[in-house]
């Protein structure tokens, strides 16, 4: 590894002739070592040294045969050093046994040369720590992307820290930009540390040059009753965000799709013992939650947030006690509601939706509401925001399909410069240690026109080059 490295900086520096030598001494001196070693070897620390000086040569050389050398290595040894994740058993010296044997810079460097997702592992930052940001959402501004999420604890899934930031030029790799959004001191505040802040995304406003950060927000020790909307604001995309309020959202407003006959129906909820009965479904279809939260405002939960190609901004929401989701128009400065919304599903039972736009059609995917545990995830497809909208069957396919390959769907990301490129992303939570949650990242494929997901251990953004209408199928040579 020592020579490899050596001839990488000799390459550097030397005029081209000399270039020519030193690219045939690494040559010379890696495939020596391959022919010598042409099975993988575990994943203890002087192997890992190699395989980074190996990535090193294949970054110069661009022999692919070398970066194949690598990957299978990383194969055999599942993409981790040590098996075990209990890191308490993790060693840093020679005689590690397989459990224990640290997978050391060659982690990093595999990551960094090869670029891939691996859905459901653990995701490192650039300071080797699982990236904390669940529930998040992704911004793409000024070539580089922003991921914004919830930080959470060890043994808590309320906020003690706050909204978290990191960066990334390839989606592969991510650099933590610190708390965006803090937590505060002060008990009279709204987000005090140990309220509930959850599905934090954040918007640009070209108008205003502002960026604009929208996340679900319960008080402190109110349970999930505040069914709140928190809006904050930042002049640079990292932060710091300042916190400007929270509410429930369009109060006094009723819904473009609501007919005057169903605002002034006159059932509550107080009128049904049971819910789920024929009559019950009615009643919610007939806008029951929306009457009773009309001078307050309209409860919002799970959430995103869309900006559409006229940059008119919308909101998201699971709202009427997670019956029915709701989308609201937001003001131009993206700070306000303009009263203008509608509801999807009603009586459906859906949450965490995630939207995306195709081909002038809008896509949804979401979840039904089933706590901390994963369910089949829903697809709505409309042709214009404002609907109306149609439900289609679970576009998950394979095994594990029923349960959302274990995950919860958060958000849909467009991959710049690709076109009609989209990852699926989703959590899977972990709640009795939430730290330990992972992303489950997906390509969006489509078949006869609507989104398919499929699970793949692993795969790579070349997938969308090889299909530039969008994934139909991931290739082998991507996957594993």
């Amino acid at each position: 590894m020592k020579k490899c490295m050596i001839f990488f900086l000799l390459l550097c520096m030397a005029p081209v002739s000399q270039a020519q030598d030193v690219m045939r001494l690494i040559s010379e001196v890696n495939d020596r070592r391959q022919t010598s070693h042409p099975e993988p070897d575990n994943a203890f620390w002087h192997n890992a040294a190699y395989h980074t000086g190996n990535m090193a040569a294949y970054e110069v050389t661009g022999e692919e045969r070398y970066r194949a050398y690598s990957e299978r290595w990383a194969d055999h040894n599942l993409w981790q050093g040590a098996k075990s994740e209990n890191k308490s058993q993790w060693e840093y010296r020679y005689g590690e046994t397989d459990e224990q044997a640290l997978f050391g810079d060659g982690q990093t460097c595999l990551r960094t040369c090869i670029g891939a997702f691996y859905p459901g592992k653990i995701w490192k930052d650039n300071n080797g720590v699982h990236i904390n940001a669940h529930g998040g959402g992704i911004l793409y501004h000024e070539g580089k992307y922003y991921w914004f999420g919830e930080h959470k604890g060890e043994r808590s899934n309320s906020a003690y820290v706050g909204v978290t930031c990191y960066s990334s030029d390839n989606l592969y790799n991510w650099a933590y930009e610190g708390v965006a959004l803090p937590v505060e001191e002060d008990e009279h505040s709204d987000i005090v540390a140990g309220c509930i802040i959850e599905r934090p995304k954040v918007i640009y406003n070209a108008k205003t040059g502002k960026f604009v950060m929208y996340f679900h927000l319960e008080l402190k020790d109110k349970g999930y009753s505040a069914a709140r909307t928190g809006v904050a604001v930042a002049d640079k995309i990292t932060g710091p965000y300042r916190y400007l309020k929270s509410a429930r959202p369009n109060a006094g407003r009723y819904p473009a799709d609501m007919t005057e006959a169903q605002t002034k129906a006159t059932a509550t909820p107080d009128d049904f013992k049971e819910w789920w009965t024929p009559e019950w479904y009615k009643a919610v279809g007939d806008g029951m939650f929306v009457r009773r939260d009309f001078a307050g405002g309209q409860m919002s939960r799970d959430m995103t947030l869309f900006v559409d190609d006229d940059d008119k901004a919308y909101h998201i929401y699971a709202s009427e006690e997670n019956l029915t989701l709701h989308i609201a128009e937001l003001s131009d400065d993206y700070l306000n509601y303009t009263g203008k919304y509608i509801r999807i599903a009603p009586a459906g039972h859906n949450e965490a939706p995630a939207i995306f736009k195709k081909n002038g059609k809008y896509f949804m995917i979401t979840s039904g509401c089933t706590g901390w545990d994963p369910n089949a995830a829903r697809l709505f497809t409309a042709g214009n925001i404002r609907g109306p909208w149609t439900e289609h069957p679970n576009p998950c396919r394979g095994e594990d399909a029923g349960l959302t390959f274990h995950s919860q769907s958060t958000y849909i990301l467009p991959v710049a410069g690709k076109k009609d490129a989209f990852i699926f992303m989703a959590d899977r939570w972990t709640p009795d240690h939430p730290i330990d949650g992972r992303y489950v990242w997906l390509p969006v494929c489509f078949e006869n026109g609507l989104p398919v997901l499929r699970w793949y251990d692993r795969w790579d953004l070349s997938a969308f080059d090889e299909h530039p209408n969008g994934a139909d199928h991931i290739s082998p040579k991507t996957t594993q």
